[in-house]
């Protein structure tokens, strides 16, 4: 068995594990490069693999960094199933078309501005080829045993976000562990993922391998934000991720109003894309903590904003109000319109509510820039930032050690960590070195591993 460490490694984004056997090749995980310019340059780049003889890709969820590099497969020939949760399936259907837009409208941009070292810009991929690959998924449940060629896997679900998954191989004689990204045991709305089986090889994600989680309640802190902004009679502006964390926000905020810890003051999800999302959640309630009167009231207390008309129209709500827009970095969607609008006022905050990869407008935003270029117009930026660490949905060093020591791995077992910025892949190297037996070593860009 041979693994290739095609993305994910030395980064947080990217993540593509092509895992071949003498019979059979499959992909784990087909995820976009995002952030640096130099790291979104390699989604351009040609995979050293043969498309034509790959047999199955494998999702563990359905975030961008790990699936949204399927329409680029399928753009170039790939005609195999796509083997994921139901619940990714769903979610991949509007997260790929949106990105496939998303695509198609920055090469518009480019070609009508006459940026770019080429002269006609094309998009990666565009909302057709996005749209086209969701004939491959072929969606399973947790636990439920796959074959594909010699290589059999089932899923097992890992927190994080809906449908979120560690993969389990079992090939050669050997079982290799795909962590995917490791959920939280205390998540406002998932479950604890479930500890690992005996295993050969793990690869396991380090987005917070040198980082350790707040203990503050998040429902008061977030309490505490909004109260702050109320009696400024300000605005609080969340760039929320549509899936996962815009739910968890608007779950927070009906149960803060429903308490009366917070005065119902008018929210805002301004995000097509979120209010699909959300539906989804309460489609599959029985995946998370909420029920369905819980999902009913998170989707019914919040003023969900569909048309480009109506989120213009919040501009003339009278202050105190808080507006949820795409994306969680802010590196688009319709919380930049939001930014332009109101940065420049005191009485503006701004709350990040998860990680921030490295050269993002949040990470710079949250580094204490003076200025946010938004749409080639620089915009003075005199609002307050805050950061709610508390409700990441990834595992801190010390829960991905508990959730190792929970599974049922020897002693020895050799770890390959994966997807994580070098400080906090080398920091996590060293805490599980010194404090438990395995055997831990750290990814390579494009390098091979065999089992």
């Amino acid at each position: 068995m041979k693994i290739t460490f095609l993305g994910g490694t030395e980064t947080v984004t990217g993540s593509k594990f092509l895992l071949e056997t003498e019979r059979t090749s499959v992909l784990i995980d087909c995820g976009l490069f995002q952030g640096y310019k130099w790291l979104r340059e390699r989604n351009w780049q040609t995979l050293p693999m043969d498309i034509e003889k790959l047999d199955a890709v494998l999702l563990t969820h359905a975030h961008l960094d790990h699936s949204g590099y399927l329409p680029v497969l399928y753009k170039h020939g790939f005609r195999g199933p796509v083997y994921t949760h139901h619940a990714t399936k769903d979610l991949c259907r509007i997260l790929l078309a949106d990105s496939g837009h998303i695509h198609e409208e920055d090469a518009r941009y480019y070609n009508k501005h006459h940026l770019g070292k080429h002269e006609q810009s094309e998009p990666l991929y565009d909302r057709q080829n996005a749209e086209d690959c969701m004939a491959l998924f072929q969606p399973v449940d947790f636990d439920e045993p796959v074959e594909v060629g010699d290589i059999r896997f089932y899923l097992q679900p890992a927190g994080h976000i809906l449908g979120a998954a560690s993969i389990i191989v079992e090939a050669e004689g050997k079982h290799v562990g795909f962590s995917g990204d490791v959920g939280r045991f205390h998540d406002v709305l998932m479950r604890p993922p479930r500890p690992l089986p005996a295993l050969d090889l793990l690869l396991m994600e380090s987005t917070y391998g040198n980082r350790q989680h707040e203990k503050q309640d998040p429902f008061e802190e977030l309490a505490e934000i909004v109260n702050q902004v109320a009696n400024h009679g300000g605005v609080l502006l969340i760039p929320a991720f549509a899936v996962g964390r815009a739910q968890a926000l608007q779950h927070m905020l009906a149960t803060l109003m429903e308490e009366k810890r917070i005065p119902r003051i008018p929210v805002y999800l301004d995000s097509p894309m979120a209010i699909q999302v959300s539906d989804i959640f309460c489609q599959y309630h029985e995946q998370h903590r909420l029920n369905a009167d819980e999902c009913h009231r998170m989707c019914n207390d919040i003023i969900y904003i569909r048309t480009v008309d109506e989120s213009k129209a919040i501009e003339k709500q009278a202050f105190p109000h808080i507006i949820l827009a795409g994306s969680g970095m802010a590196t688009g969607g319709r919380i930049l319109h939001h930014f332009k609008r109101l940065l420049s006022s005191p009485k503006t905050t701004v709350l990040f509510t998860g990680y921030q990869a490295g050269g993002t407008r949040g990470a710079k935003m949250l580094a204490g820039v003076e200025t946010v270029k938004i749409h080639g117009e620089w915009i003075p930026l005199r609002a307050s930032i805050k950061m709610l660490s508390s409700l990441s949905g990834h595992a801190d060093y010390l829960e991905l050690t508990q959730w190792l020591q929970q599974s049922a791995l020897a002693k020895k077992t050799p770890i390959q960590l994966i997807h994580g910025d070098p400080e906090a892949l080398e920091a996590l190297r060293v805490h599980l070195q010194e404090q438990t037996k395995f055997t831990v070593d750290v990814a390579g860009y494009w390098s091979i591993l065999r089992l």
